[in-house]
């Protein structure tokens, strides 16, 4: 059994036999927080309370969370008096949309240890801060964990948000059914079904969400029974979302599988990942050209280094085969499992339209990589034909998908893909990949985490346009440095060290600075 419900305190003025219930909800936009606030009211009017709910809008999505503050008391005839927002050290159950939510409402004093029932979804959605960060900016979800186990009475956090999806509804409905396991109000579960029933739209959905939710948070919860796969045969061969196809695909994705399970078990993981990747951003062919590079990597490694050589290859290669172009972009936005998942996030009915306006801004250089490549050539070594044409393509361009002419327009420019190996980018990317790889597996002799290292740089080319020239400017910089720190026993190192430094920086000041230090190192102790 859960703890008996926590004793409430009364407002100050009230009656001793008038507890004042205080329960704050913290929820971004779209998560239903208005909805949930309205069914926690509905539950206590239903049971004899008077309840009062209000609403603090928050700055902007994922800059600040809009809280909905719900006051409650048992109706006895003297109307009590409610705050209209929520105090430090004055709430008694707090529930969070996502887990950092929690964090933010532990930081404004909201939750505290002798009082607090901290309800939270334990999902993630990167905050702003987080995304800006070149490199891994996420914040530590065991850290917020930790905190809100010390910080509250009592904790209870599992991921709400999938099993609103796997209800085909939304995390409010989660919630309640979260709040009304916890026993943290006291009211029964007959009552919140009730609350959630008269809404009228997407009733059964909600309650199957609110009931899982619930036996989850009671801890009764049957255990998950895990469905045998099913066989989608060539499942990234045939690209996302496709599950059969012509049989000389299906073996060509089979044999590409059957090289996996010859390679060392430590590495098979990511280079399945890996052959996924690349054969749906281009075909079988090019899933063979991956492993064939892969392989390299593996008759140089070795069990002693548990296979981190194989294992980086495994994971860089792919994103190097698989750079963002015009091509790329646009078959991502034609794509029929794209419109699902946008639908799904805008809540669009069945049978409803749906207008989607996509943003492309390319440059003369975008333009010039999606050519044959000699007439790719043509134009970038001319200045003035290159200016003149940049002056006609560099703007940007609203194109609506839902229309007939905007898909087919960005569906033509997808159906370049199957051209790539002749266009301009194509070729440039794979120059600067052989150079990358050959560089990395050279050193292997002589200094294997160094090689590992500079496998490891990959992760500073990224993005699309103007992004990947900065990054590509980042990566060339780190590793400039490799002439200085020849001979060093600390040179993969400082390769990590610089590489670190380069994603963290956006402007790369830091990089810099660190740049001129190993510029002044000394020659290697003897």
């Amino acid at each position: 059994m859960l703890d008996a419900v926590p004793p409430f305190r009364a407002r100050a003025g009230a009656q001793d036999d008038e507890p004042v219930i205080k329960l704050a909800v913290l929820a971004v936009g779209g998560q239903g927080g208005g909805v949930l606030a309205d069914w926690i009211t509905d539950v206590a009017e239903r049971n004899g309370y008077v309840a009062q709910s209000t609403s603090v809008a928050g700055v902007a999505q994922r800059t600040g969370a809009t809280i909905y503050y719900v006051e409650m008391a048992r109706d006895t005839g003297r109307l009590p008096v409610f705050a209209l927002s929520p105090s430090q050290g004055d709430v008694d159950i707090l529930i969070a949309a996502e887990l950092m939510e929690a964090g933010r409402a532990i930081i404004r004093g909201f939750v505290t240890p002798e009082r607090t029932t901290l309800i939270a979804s334990s999902h993630r959605i990167a905050a702003v801060s987080e995304k800006i960060e070149p490199g891994d900016g996420r914040a530590s979800s065991s850290k917020v964990h930790a905190t809100a186990e010390a910080a509250s009475k009592r904790f209870i956090a599992f991921d709400m948000e999938k099993i609103a999806a796997d209800n085909s509804s939304m995390i409010s409905a989660s919630l309640l059914g979260a709040l009304a396991g916890s026993d943290a109000l006291p009211f029964t579960r007959e009552s919140y079904e009730q609350a959630v029933s008269a809404g009228g739209r997407g009733v059964k959905a909600s309650l199957a969400a609110f009931g899982a939710a619930y036996d989850r948070a009671r801890g009764t919860a049957a255990a998950s029974v895990q469905k045998a796969p099913e066989p989608a045969i060539v499942e990234s061969a045939l690209g996302v979302g496709r599950v059969s196809g012509p049989q000389n695909l299906v073996q060509g994705w089979q044999a590409l599988a059957a090289r996996i399970d010859l390679m060392p078990v430590a590495a098979r993981d990511l280079a399945l990942r890996g052959l996924r990747k690349v054969v749906d951003y281009q075909d079988i062919a090019y899933g063979r050209e991956y492993l064939d590079r892969l392989d390299k990597a593996v008759a140089l490694d070795s069990p002693e280094h548990a296979y981190a050589l194989s294992i980086a290859a495994a994971k860089h290669l792919a994103n190097a085969l698989c750079y963002d172009d015009m091509i790329r972009v646009a078959d991502l936005k034609t794509r029929s499992t794209r419109d699902r998942r946008v639908r799904k996030e805008v809540g669009v009915k069945d049978g409803s339209i749906l207008q989607v306006t996509e943003y492309f801004h390319p440059r003369i250089e975008e333009f010039c990589g999606t050519l044959p490549a000699g007439l790719g050539i043509y134009i970038e070594s001319r200045p003035k034909l290159a200016a003149f044409l940049d002056r006609r393509i560099n703007h940007g361009r609203r194109i609506r998908t839902d229309s007939f002419a905007g898909f087919a327009a960005l569906w033509f420019i997808g159906g370049l893909r199957r051209w790539r190996r002749g266009l301009l980018r194509h070729k440039v990317e794979t120059a600067h990949l052989d150079r990358w790889y050959a560089l990395a597996l050279g050193h292997v002799p002589a200094n294997y985490a160094l090689a590992v290292e500079i496998l490891n740089c990959r992760r500073l080319i990224k993005g699309y346009s103007d992004t990947h020239v900065r990054a590509q400017s980042k990566f060339d910089r780190v590793l400039s440095a490799l002439d200085l720190l020849k001979g060093r026993p600390d040179a993969a190192d400082w390769i990590r060290r610089l590489r670190e430094m380069a994603l963290k920086d956006e402007k790369g000041d830091l990089l810099d600075g660190a740049l001129k230090t190993v510029a002044t190192l000394g020659d290697p102790m003897p």
